[in-house]
């Protein structure tokens, strides 16, 4: 992540927008890391976006079709059928 001091966004403020515009930046205040600029874009997304597809379970969460798929992964290890 691009930094920049809370000096250089009062002095060049044109620079940093058009940095956090591509990707977020940290802004650094007594050298330490204390907001962060993004896109208004980039945001939303983090608000109100497409959830990560990425999920942990509980043993008594998981949907019936993974832990199909999960069982069968398991009991192919077991068969010694490791899909080669």
């Amino acid at each position: 992540m691009r930094k920049f001091t809370t000096v250089e966004l009062l002095r060049d403020l044109k620079t940093v927008t058009h940095a956090a515009a591509k990707s977020p930046v940290a802004i650094t205040q007594h050298r330490k890391p204390r907001f962060v600029m993004m896109a208004i874009e980039d945001y939303e997304k983090l608000q109100h976006g497409s959830p990560d597809p990425r999920r942990a379970y509980r043993i008594e969460e998981t949907p019936p079709e993974l832990a199909r798929m999960i069982e069968d992964g398991l009991q192919k290890i077991l068969d010694g059928d490791d899909g080669e």
